[in-house]
């Protein structure tokens, strides 16, 4: 599995922002989370409508989209 088959992006959603599989928790929620020191069990059982999947999803799209920005420098 991809970020891509996780990963979607609704105009009228968020505000058009990446969310993780049409729900209303944005990838940037699940990076915050994570920044702000919460582990993947913490994040998992505030919200159990996540998985494991989701999470590492976030980080491989928040991945791939440095990349294409350091790239296009």
């Amino acid at each position: 599995m991809t970020y891509q088959d996780v990963i979607t992006i609704e105009s009228g959603k968020r505000g058009g922002r990446p969310c993780v599989r049409g729900m209303r928790i944005a990838v940037a929620d699940v990076l915050g989370w994570l920044a702000a020191g919460m582990s993947e069990q913490d994040i998992l059982k505030d919200y159990p409508e996540l998985t494991e999947t989701d999470i590492r999803a976030c980080l491989a799209y928040a991945a791939d989209r440095e990349r294409r920005v350091v790239t296009a420098k």
